[in-house]
């Protein structure tokens, strides 16, 4: 059907609720809006749904939430794994509770038991519910750090990771032979739990996943020694870390933990915040001052699902800074490595892993320590996705894995990067360089000047809606049809193009295959140890360029890095105003 043929079905339709058609009669002198709302099926990624929350195809809502879980119910029934049941998990956003509970009763109708968390968890919680109860596949209902508008459905599979693509695609495929969503089997919660078709489930699972996470605490008693009388702010920006974030806290011994009593609840509108996202050093404005009356080193922040954790910390001028994703991953795996190496832990198969657009600087350590670093797409389901090939079905040890987007795992009893596990060992840590008169800033400063002067910055540009989508599939094409490898004053010495999976050498022409999966995704080697990269996010509608310098000193570093985006901006922005 077209757009407005689409548009009529949902008016006039007994199917839909009264709320979406007023929602939708709002907008019936606006064709763009219409257009835009269903011109298209709202996508179903390879990570699931993320989209804004509103009325019509292109959009989260009961409807789109129904259809996305047929297709799963239909995939896991095709599996023969309906015995195993699904787990279902959701943060705080707006309407997430009604989207889990829609998803729990197409299971239901589909005869795949529903587990269901009974009020708001953590995504790696959900990560390790699967795992734990050996459960077919799980949801969770969350759309991370994005805007308040927007809500999502991310989907895992049996191993705790995120749906790999071959199965996100047979997903795809049984979504796509849904042609009437009227017809979508669901079954009403009551009569669900009669039939043991929905369980709901809370503190047995609190429980075992809290236990796991403290077993991989490095210096469990110095966090005893010391936790007492280190103080720590915590914000959980209204989100799902609030309790199992002060939970494992508090067990390993931080007991002075001071909460932003404005963010603690939950609340969809993130009213205290411009967006919930601990990226931003706007979203600390408040810990900050709390910090600063409380005289506090370490101001800890977590996203909506607690998957992402951002850190401040005081710099030695006595100013709080937020410390990058880069800067944390960095300092996590500096304190774990050379903790284990030093407790005689470290084991000589060990490898860390990290996404080809994460800072270098990891990649310098682990080969201080011995330790194979192993590098995939963006994405955290990809570093799942090696936890179970090297660890789980290899020969090798998991120690660390990390993503300049804030996202951090030890340990695999998860298989998404987990705030939770995050917090304890950056507290942990925190204590650690407390315990050498040193503040997180100084343990940073040490690095750098250990193994280099490594900077990494960032440019996104959103561009919405379908022009938006079509502006940045033009700028790519245009990158790679015309062979730009000049940027200003820089030059490629090789360029990735995962999309043809071939690396090339710009001054021979040689060429060599690619090992990862195919993306949209161009990386340029620089000269001097510098590079960038150019990507289509998976999650909002951006494109975003990251870009890696180093030097001999800070000054240097900063200047240089300052030089390299002018100079890729240059040729990129008129690409994207064409």
């Amino acid at each position: 059907m077209q757009s407005s043929e689409l548009y009529k079905f949902w008016l006039e339709n007994d199917y839909f609720d009264t709320e979406t058609k007023e929602e939708l009669l709002s907008i019936k002198d606006n064709p763009k809006e219409i257009e835009e709302r269903f011109y298209k099926d709202l996508e179903f990624g390879t990570g699931g749904l993320r989209g804004i929350i509103g009325a019509g195809t292109n959009r989260m809502n009961i409807y789109t939430v129904r259809k996305a879980s047929q297709g799963l119910a239909d995939y896991i029934n095709s599996m023969g794994l309906q015995e195993r049941g699904i787990a279902i998990a959701y943060d705080s956003r707006y309407k997430s509770p009604e989207f889990a509970l829609e998803a729990a009763k197409v299971f239901a109708g589909n005869g795949i038991k529903a587990f269901l968390f009974d009020e708001l968890r953590p995504t790696p919680e959900l990560s390790f519910a699967v795992r734990h109860l050996k459960a077919a596949a799980g949801i969770v209902v969350t759309a991370s750090h994005n805007p308040k508008e927007y809500n999502g459905y991310k989907v895992y599979g049996e191993d705790g990771g995120q749906l790999p693509v071959e199965a996100s695609n047979e997903v795809i495929s049984y979504i796509s032979k849904i042609e009437d969503m009227t017809k979508i089997r669901i079954m009403e919660k009551d009569e669900a739990i009669e039939k043991g078709l929905l369980k709901i489930i809370g503190k047995e699972v609190d429980d075992e996943y809290i236990a796991k996470l403290k077993t991989l605490s490095v210096n469990p008693e110095l966090a005893a020694e010391i936790g007492s009388t280190f103080k720590i702010v915590y914000t959980p920006l209204h989100g799902s870390g609030n309790k199992p974030v002060r939970r494992i806290l508090d067990e390993i011994g931080f007991k002075n933990v001071l909460v932003v009593k404005e963010q603690e609840l939950p609340d969809s509108e993130f009213s205290t915040v411009k967006s919930p996202n601990p990226e931003e050093k706007e979203a600390f404005k408040i810990a900050i001052e709390l910090a600063e009356k409380e005289n506090v080193d370490l101001i800890i922040g977590t996203d909506p699902d607690s998957d992402r954790v951002g850190i401040v910390v005081r710099n030695k001028e006595g100013e709080y800074v937020a410390l990058t994703g880069n800067q944390t991953g960095c300092l996590l795996l500096e304190y774990i490595l050379s903790q284990k190496k030093q407790r005689g832990e470290l084991p000589s198969n060990g490898f860390v892993v990290k996404t080809i657009v994460t800072t270098e600087l990891a990649r310098i350590i682990a080969e201080a320590y011995n330790i194979e670093l192993v590098e995939v797409l963006t994405g955290f389901k990809f570093i799942g996705e090696k936890i179970k090939q090297l660890d789980e079905f290899g020969d090798k040890k998991y120690l660390f894995g990390f993503e300049e987007s804030y996202g951090y795992l030890a340990g695999t009893f998860a298989r998404d990067k987990d705030a939770v596990v995050a917090s304890m060992l950056i507290a942990e840590m925190a204590a650690y360089y407390k315990s050498r008169g040193l503040t997180l800033y100084d343990g940073l400063i040490e690095i750098l000047e250990k193994y280099g002067y490594t900077l990494e910055g960032i440019t996104s540009f959103t561009l919405k809606g379908k022009d938006g989508v079509e502006k940045i599939k033009s700028a790519l094409t245009n990158l790679r049809e015309k062979q730009v490898v000049k940027f200003g004053e820089y030059e490629a010495v090789a360029v990735r193009d995962y999309l043809t999976s071939e690396r090339y050498k710009v001054a021979t022409g040689a060429r060599e295959k690619l090992t990862l999966v195919q993306s949209d995704v161009l990386y340029y080697e620089l000269k001097d140890k510098a590079w960038f990269c150019i990507r289509p996010s998976g999650t909002e509608p951006k494109i975003k360029i990251y870009y890696g310098a180093t030097e001999s000193s800070m000054g240097a570093a900063k200047e240089k890095l300052k030089h390299l985006q002018d100079n890729v901006l240059s040729v990129i922005e008129p690409l994207l105003k064409d």
